[in-house]
Order: structure tokens, then sequence, then C-alpha cells
């Protein structure tokens, strides 16, 4: 396990406030770490990476579909995207060099998933 998989594991996963997590690599253009069993295939990452520099506005009226699931828009700025349906939600956040993107389930706080994804 590397160091990014760690810190994922120990600030998200292990406090419970996040089912998976996964981080992409904006500049490389891909998935760097991830948790256990949590696969984000390349075309998701490309899409979450377009999301944030080219159709953040589309997202807040249309919503997103990631994993062949549809999530619709509940709060979008410049560096932070948070999403549910019926079955959870999913928490975007980008940094200069990162998105950081988690899913939670239902029955999870999502206040509390997208704080933790935040502070991380």
């Amino acid at each position: 396990m590397n160091q990014l998989q760690a810190l994922l594991n120990d600030s998200l996963i292990r406090t419970k406030h996040v089912e998976n997590a996964a981080i992409i690599d904006i500049k490389e253009r891909q998935v760097c770490a991830s948790t256990f069993g949590f696969n984000v295939p390349p075309e998701n990452a490309l899409n979450l990476i377009y999301t944030f520099y080219k159709n953040l506005l589309q997202v807040r009226r249309g919503g997103l579909c990631f994993k062949e699931k549809y999530y619709k828009c509940v709060r979008a700025d410049e560096r932070s995207i948070y999403l549910q349906n019926v079955h959870g939600g999913l928490i975007l956040v980008k940094t200069k060099t990162f998105i950081l993107v988690a899913t939670y389930g239902v029955g999870m706080y999502p206040s509390v998933c997208v704080e933790a994804v935040e502070k991380l």
C-alpha cells in the first residue's frame, strides 16, 4: 500500500465517513491511489477532470453520471462538487494537482462526508 492509499484509508474509510475514495492526478490524467476494490475507469477519471474545467455549469444544472449511476448536483463551486441519488452520494474536491472522489451510502451523513473529504 502506498502513502496515498494509506492516507485515504486512515483519514476517510476508517472513520466511516466515506465508503470508497480515489485520488486522480490531474496532470497525469489517471487515478494514482484508491481504496481497496474501488475502481475508477480511465474514462470516468477524464470526465471528472473535464467536469471541473469545462463542464461545471452543466453539472450544476443537470447532474453527473459516474460509473453508470446518475447523481443530482446539490452543491458545486470551482473546488468542490457534492452530488447525490437514492443510493447515496458522490463528493469531488479539486486541488491544484489532484481530484479526490469519494462515495457514501444511504444512512451516512452527507455533510460529515463532505467535511471529511474537504479537510483531507
